[in-house]
């Protein structure tokens, strides 16, 4: 096969490869904050035990270049924890299929935070991790299945935040990354329903007991003071300047 051949074929090959994960994306979505979107637990701001303080919403509009840093960062880290969960559980046929689909929809936003940034001049760049997956993680039991039902708890959460910020965010950004905030509280909101979905097939039945530990961890690392912005802290003890990326 010649080179050219080669290289049409390759290209019409990712071409549809992009078309399909892009298809997946759900972007039509209702933007209000007040019913996001309905799921076995109701809403998720009647999920959620509080809404994001508004010190954090001013901390985000003053630090919007470290937001999409970190919002990046979230993105990749999302993709990452259903590749280990995928890893992990590989007798579990429904988690299999769900967590695949998570993963190329975490990595496209991903393609697509990389690109507003590009677009806006910002650098992405390392950064410190937040104290919000490892606070939640404190109380994940050791042994399964209630490590794996935990783990998926904690999921069902982080996306619900995530949908949730992205949703209080938007009416506040210029009018691009408020479009595209809006265009991922479908998915956001749809991975936080797989998630409790297959934390209650884990369990064998209801979490409740167990989303109650864990929500119940997570307003307290949304509403207490924070020493770092991150897309998932909570309010800063002091402003911050915006200077927290090292560039890789």
């Amino acid at each position: 096969m010649n080179d050219d051949l080669q290289g049409t074929i390759y290209g019409t090959i990712n071409s549809t490869i992009n078309s399909t994960i892009d298809s997946t994306i759900e972007t039509n979505i209702d933007s209000t904050n007040e019913r996001i979107y309905e799921g076995a637990h109701g809403s998720i701001n009647d999920f959620l035990l509080c809404r994001t303080p508004q010190a954090w919403i001013d901390n985000a509009l003053a630090n919007q270049d470290l937001l999409l840093i970190d919002h990046a960062h979230c993105e990749k880290k999302a993709a990452s924890t259903a590749l280990s969960l995928m890893y992990r559980y590989v007798d579990n046929a429904e988690l299999l299929h769900k967590m695949s689909r998570l993963a190329r929809e975490e990595l496209r936003h991903f393609e697509q935070v990389l690109a507003l940034m590009t677009a806006r001049g910002i650098s992405y760049g390392h950064l410190t991790p937040a104290r919000y997956a490892a606070g939640l993680r404190v109380a994940v039991r050791s042994t399964d299945p209630g490590r794996l039902v935990d783990l998926l708890v904690i999921g069902a959460i982080i996306e619900a935040r995530s949908c949730e910020r992205f949703a209080t965010l938007a009416p506040y950004l210029d009018t691009e990354l408020s479009n595209f905030y809006n265009g991922l509280l479908k998915s956001e909101a749809r991975h936080y329903r797989d998630y409790l979905a297959l934390a209650e097939q884990a369990n064998g039945g209801a979490v409740d007991d167990r989303v109650a530990v864990f929500l119940a961890i997570e307003q307290e690392l949304i509403e207490q003071p924070d020493s770092e912005f991150r897309f998932h802290s909570g309010p800063l003890t002091q402003p911050v300047a915006d200077k927290h990326a090292i560039p890789i």
